[in-house]
């Protein structure tokens, strides 16, 4: 009988093209899957998986206290009090039950039968990505009164089962791993990440206790831990510290239904922007979901219903819209279900839509209540609202304003936008520049086809502080609006969007920072989509330009300018010692000359200063910089330096942008309290 030799020679397509990767190789070569990346927030969801294991315990009633140690070396270490992972033989790996979980992937107590009727981790795949993403993990479970331990290199196990280590006295997991720089360019755990992380799972579960110490220096020990009995409703009252309530008491409701939490806390603020935050088995949605539907539909209803019953709204008003009962809206929605079915591995969005009219309901009946019950606070909240209808009706007529004014400029374009030449959104790049002068040499020292630029005149609002309709009537906000395209409100479009890369390009001082500040609270306010989906960037002109002779470099920072000048300085010594033998002159030459004694233009002379023949000079406006510096530091896809701006945590952003541009000056003054002996290189 032949044999069938499959080969992959001359290009052949046969069974040996296609790779199967058994066991946690797919986790090894496409981490991404399973974890969305590998950079920081990818690290850092090691020990989210690990975690939510344990809180999931905790949710289901057993163990109330968990506790996470950053170990030198980069280890990490989770324990928790539940119930332990079985250790018995499977039956269908026909291995140890604790080795099939950290193993297999898509094997846990989370796909049925009474292991958990509640869990985050639906895919089961926390534990055992952990196991394959790092050098080596070690899995203590106490149970049964002994201690079992197993061990792992890069998801191997090191012995065949589980080996008995001593007696336990408790029951519970500890897991303990070491992240791979093989998979990570970048192993550095942020103190603050995780402390945010543990404060919020620590508020979704009411008497949940977490710990976290952190011993990973020597002499810089730390340790902190979370336990609110009042949850969700202490949650809400942390989101709001330092802010203008309307009512004092936050709605708050807790209801088991058809097998389902729902659990809500709500308060309205003076806020201009929404706060909404809705988890599903203590994940995080970012995108919302059923859940998020249910709640707006039933608040929507409710308000109206109310406000009208009440003589608070008049008939001739109309009825309030979703947009308006958003504003100042501070809420979380947490729904704990059996089988939640998430949209993506990330989890963003919950797509149950029976949970929809479960949360309407339940939201419907516990607000009348709460509103009847509460005259006062429920005033609050429908003069909030009202106040809010008011400025979306003058909003609106503002707008409406700008589009048609816009389209008599051409194309609702502002005249004062030097346009690309290109119409494809991919490749087109809007530069926001600060002064006449810079936002003169950009447009001429940009490349046409691709690069527009829109100089900013006049004195920019603080949209913090003002409502949508002045925002719109804004002389200097206003050409903004137009030129992104996408509208602003409920007339947003991100797919009309005409630029792809917005650049905020401002001088390297106190006032370009103020500039762009407010700017970035303008684009976080009313265009957040824009920098959740990376349009948004920094320009970063130098701060130096550093000059031997002919030889140029430019610099960014103050440690990179040391260097330069220092290799300049060492380069320039040991030319003279080359040239300086017994018995000889030291010729100067043309180099010598330019560099030491060489005449100097006013211009370059303003801000300079030499050192050992090494010419410094220090930029504090884009106007210092002709058309091509602009362009070859600045502006040059080739060479330039950009930030791109990312929301990594939307409730520690927001609080930020609250505290520095809010009406509110005391959390202001404290923060500059705080941070004012940090600031450096303070341009006065």
């Amino acid at each position: 009988m032949a044999k069938n030799n499959a080969t992959q020679s001359n290009g052949e397509y046969t069974a040996k093209s296609i790779q199967v990767l058994e066991g946690l190789e797919p986790v090894r070569k496409r981490p991404g899957m399973y974890i969305g990346g590998t950079s920081t927030e990818g690290l850092h969801h090691l020990i989210w998986e690990v975690v939510n294991n344990s809180v999931d315990e905790a949710m289901a009633g057993y163990g109330k206290n968990i506790y996470v140690k950053l170990l030198p070396d980069s280890v990490v270490e989770i324990s928790d009090e539940g119930r332990g992972i079985p250790v018995e033989k499977h039956p269908q790996t026909k291995k140890s039950t604790l080795e099939t979980v950290l193993t297999v992937l898509h094997a846990g107590g989370k796909f049925g039968g009474n292991g958990y009727k509640i869990s985050g981790g639906l895919h089961g795949v926390g534990v055992s990505v952990v196991n394959a993403l790092s050098v080596w993990t070690r899995a203590e479970v106490r149970r049964d009164g002994k201690i079992y331990v197993m061990e792992f290199d890069r998801g191997k196990p090191r012995t065949k089962d589980p080996q008995v280590v001593g007696k336990a006295n408790k029951t519970g997991v500890t897991i303990t791993f070491k992240a791979d720089p093989e998979i990570f360019p970048e192993i550095n755990y942020s103190w603050e990440k995780i402390l945010s992380y543990l404060r919020q799972q620590s508020y979704l579960t009411k008497g949940l206790c977490i710990k976290i110490y952190d011993s990973r220096e020597e002499g810089k020990k730390k340790s902190y831990g979370f336990l609110f009995d009042g949850g969700l409703v202490s949650y809400i009252k942390f989101l709001n510290r330092g802010k203008e309530v309307k009512n004092e008491m936050p709605f708050y409701v807790e209801k088991t239904a058809d097998d389902t939490l729902v659990e809500i806390a709500m308060q309205y603020t003076d806020s201009y922007k929404e706060h909404v935050f809705s988890f599903a088995n203590n994940i995080f949605t970012p995108e919302g979901g059923m859940h998020e539907a249910g709640f707006r539909a039933a608040l929507t209803r409710t308000i109206n219903t109310y406000a009208k019953k009440a003589n608070l709204l008049k008939e001739k008003d109309g009825s309030f819209t979703a947009e308006d009962l958003s504003e100042g809206l501070t809420v979380v929605i947490s729904v704990k279900l059996r089988n939640p079915q998430f949209e993506g591995q990330t989890k963003a969005k919950l797509g149950n839509s029976e949970i929809r009219g479960l949360v309407s309901s339940v939201t419907a009946e516990a607000l009348a209540e709460y509103l009847e019950a509460h005259p006062n606070n429920a005033k609050g909240i429908i003069s909030k609202v009202m106040l809010t209808a008011r400025a979306r009706i003058a909003a609106r007529a503002a707008k409406d304003a700008v589009i048609r004014k816009g389209a008599l400029e051409g194309m609702t374009l502002p005249g004062k936008l030097a346009d690309c030449s290109s119409r494809k959104p991919e490749e087109s790049e809007l530069y926001i520049v600060e002064g006449d002068s810079a936002g003169g040499s950009a447009k001429q020292g940009r490349d046409r086809r691709f690069q527009a630029i829109l100089p900013l005149r006049g004195k920019l609002v603080n949209v913090e502080k003002t409502t949508l309709d002045k925002v719109v009537k804004s002389d200097t906000l206003k050409p903004i609006i137009i030129a992104l395209g996408v509208g602003i409100g409920d007339s947003f479009d991100l797919a009309r969007l005409r630029y792809h890369k917005i650049i905020i390009m401002a001088d390297a001082d106190v006032d370009g920072s103020h500039i762009r500040t407010l700017l970035l609270t303008f684009f976080y306010r009313y265009f957040e989509p824009l920098i959740r989906q990376g349009h948004i960037y920094i320009a970063q002109p130098p701060l130096y330009r550093i000059a031997k002779g002919k030889e140029v470099a430019w610099t960014f920072t103050d440690e990179e300018k040391d260097k330069v000048v220092k290799e300049m300085v060492a380069r320039i010594d040991k030319s003279k010692k080359e040239k300086k033998t017994e018995g000889e002159i030291v010729l100067e030459t043309d180099e010598d000359s330019e560099s030491e004694v060489g005449p100097a233009s006013a211009e370059a002379m303003a801000g300079e200063e030499r050192v050992a023949g090494v010419t410094i000079q220090r930029y504090k406006g884009l106007g210092e910089m002709n058309p091509q510096q602009l362009w070859d530091t600045t502006m040059d896809p080739d060479n330039r330096q950009m930030l791109r701006v990312a929301i990594e945590d939307a409730e520690a952003a927001d609080k930020m942008f609250d505290v520095l541009m809010g009406s509110e000056v005391e959390p202001r003054r404290r923060f500059i309290q705080t941070h004012a002996k940090s600031v450096k290189n303070l341009d006065v």
